[in-house]
């Protein structure tokens, strides 16, 4: 099988494109055309002239709840057994498979002789995800999900950001230390 390698000529620069100021322009056109059909379209809107389409509108988020979808990937949680114990088995294959290496697992034997295994802690550095989906992914258990549908995780330190068992489960309210100021 034969390789074509075909060469491609690179388009003459000229001396307006060396300025720059012709692509500042188009950028600026582009930036006011939305400006102004946006405008437009609020203002017919706001007339009562119908057949037109809504302008863009910014969420205002504090007042406005965001809008997820339904696949979004939102904060972690851990799924229970019937029992009421955390369906981890630590076979560490999330932590394993985590590109932010985030996850952090000590595992311990169980109990229960059903189970070889479980989880003795659980933590996920939620500062340092990049919410990828690996480990939902990669459980053979199903025992973690991305689907809280809680995207407020902010807080004030980092270690506030490292979440554990307890809060990961649902049986403790993650509470946010309050705020060092100088």
């Amino acid at each position: 099988m034969a390789i074509t390698v075909r060469t491609v000529a690179r388009p003459a620069r000229t001396f307006a494109t060396e300025l720059y100021l012709v692509e500042i322009c188009r950028g600026l056109a582009l930036t006011f055309r939305h400006l102004f059909v946006n405008l437009f379209r609020h203002a017919m809107r706001a007339v009562g002239v119908k057949g037109f389409l809504p302008g863009a509108v910014t969420i205002q988020y504090p007042e406005d709840p965001a809008v997820l979808g339904k696949r979004a990937r939102t904060r972690h949680r851990l799924l229970k057994r019937e029992d009421g114990f955390p369906r981890c088995t630590a076979c560490l294959l999330c932590e394993t498979i985590c590109p932010a290496k985030c996850i952090r697992i000590t595992a311990e034997n169980a109990p229960d002789v059903t189970v070889e295994k479980r989880a003795k802690t659980f933590q996920i550095d939620l500062g340092m995800c990049v919410f990828c989906g690996y480990c939902v992914e990669a459980c053979p258990v199903d025992a973690i999900h991305m689907d809280a549908n809680e995207v407020e995780i902010a807080s004030y330190t980092r270690k506030d950001m490292i979440w554990d068992m307890p809060e990961l489960l649902g049986d403790k309210p993650k509470v946010p230390s309050k705020p060092v100021w100088p």
